[in-house]
């Protein structure tokens, strides 16, 4: 049947015109009912937290808006303005197609990992969040349903000298008791005063024996209270990775995380074989064929995805998919505002291996002000049965927050 181009901007006509600006020229039949929808901008919005959280929101012509956050880098809100003719005109319920449509349109960008990721996660999650609006779902629905109706948070902690093992003790010792955190975390890439040249990654035995001072003091303190997890954070060389992990096997770790740089998998797989310490990594990885050889050669005994920089809540989803094959468990890194997570909590509702979320900004004094829901309670987020996301962009809040230069989001 040919197409009458007159009718193409008729929003009464048979066929529409879809990613003029990307330069192609599909035409598509228009869906019916209330699933006829169309995107017509993506907006970010950069605010200054504890890390710059990058929010992102996609319109439509039904009047309804998406929230999303992508992870911080430099670049991501040009990556995405760069996206965006490229998803004007779609319908936001196809969810996984425009996902692998903005990823086939960025190859040349880089769509393997880094920034292009970062910033396709931001789409991702906001049309999550505009799909359950239009649908009128929680997001979790949208993942195939939930197993659970709180999600655990891990509170990342940070005493004022990290350096001193009984500092950390005495921080781990008020959040878990003023702040009802059940699970925590804490740094071991610390200065120990022992060091020689950091560069190298060796550590000399004294410094090995900071490291373990620290796991022991938090641990003993904690005396079952609280999970305990610590934080290498890429620092070591695997024989000195495999020296700390041998030094703290006696104490009551959840998990020492990243001790290893993350390019060689062979160094990491014989380090998480070498203890009985369950090792932690995946933070650093992006999308699914990223986490494969962690899993597959069964190089970490946790799997650490960031949600809102590895390829969003559908990709995170399917690293979780691919982990449970191999019966390993999945603990979300989060640095990110209430919106990323959020996000994280509505796939770790939707999984059956999900250990807990991370949340990395207890310091901050204003961090949920920039919702106008409760996030955290008692060290756990109850899933909204709210549609999308189940929050609410105060805005006011997020133009206080805001870096200097930015823009505010339209109105929906």
């Amino acid at each position: 049947m040919p197409v009458d181009y007159t009718q193409l901007h008729d929003p009464n006509a048979e066929y529409t015109m879809r990613d003029l600006s990307a330069g192609t020229m599909g035409i598509r039949a228009k869906r019916g009912g209330g699933r006829d929808v169309e995107i017509t901008d993506v907006q970010t919005t950069m605010v200054d937290g504890n890390f710059p959280w990058t929010l992102v929101r996609v319109y439509t012509d039904a009047g309804i808006v998406g929230t999303g956050e992508a992870y911080w880098g430099a670049g991501v809100s040009e990556v995405i303005d760069r996206m965006t003719p490229f998803v004007v005109g779609e319908n936001p319920l196809d969810l996984d197609r425009l996902y692998e449509h903005l990823i086939q349109k960025m190859s040349g960008e880089g769509s393997i990992e880094g920034t292009v990721v970062t910033a396709i996660s931001g789409i991702e999650i906001a049309l999550h969040d505009l799909a359950g609006k239009i649908l009128e779902l929680p997001a979790y629905q949208l993942l195939g349903g939930k197993y659970r109706d709180e999600v655990r948070v891990y509170c990342d902690c940070h005493a004022g000298e990290e350096e001193d093992p009984e500092a950390n003790a005495d921080e781990a010792e008020r959040v878990v008791e003023e702040l009802g955190y059940d699970a925590l975390k804490f740094d071991l890439d610390v200065p120990s005063g022992h060091e020689k040249d950091r560069a190298n990654r060796h550590l000399r035995n004294a410094e090995i024996d900071h490291k373990a001072e620290i796991v022991r003091a938090v641990t003993e303190r904690l005396d079952g209270r609280a999970d305990a997890a610590f934080d290498c954070h890429w620092a070591f060389s695997g024989g000195s990775a495999k020296r700390i992990a041998r030094a703290i096997e006696d104490y009551d770790v959840w998990w020492l995380e990243d001790p290893v740089p993350p390019e060689n998998h062979d160094v990491q797989r014989e380090v998480s074989q070498s203890t009985t310490v369950p090792i932690t990594a995946g933070e650093n990885v992006y999308r699914k064929h990223g986490h494969r050889r962690l899993l597959e050669e069964q190089a970490v005994d946790v799997v650490a995805p960031d949600l809102p920089k590895v390829g969003g809540m559908r990709e995170t989803r399917k690293i979780a998919d691919l982990a449970d094959t191999y019966y390993v468990p999945v603990a979300m890194h989060n640095v990110s505002s209430p919106v990323a997570t959020m996000a994280s909590a509505h796939v770790g509702a939707a999984i059956p291996n999900s250990l807990a979320v991370e949340y990395h900004s207890y310091q901050l004094g204003w961090w949920e002000d920039l919702v106008e829901e409760s996030v955290i309670a008692d060290g756990s987020i109850d899933v909204p049965e709210e549609p999308g996301l189940g929050l609410t962009l105060d805005l006011d809040a997020v133009e206080e927050h805001m870096i200097d230069g930015e823009e505010l989001f339209d109105e929906a």
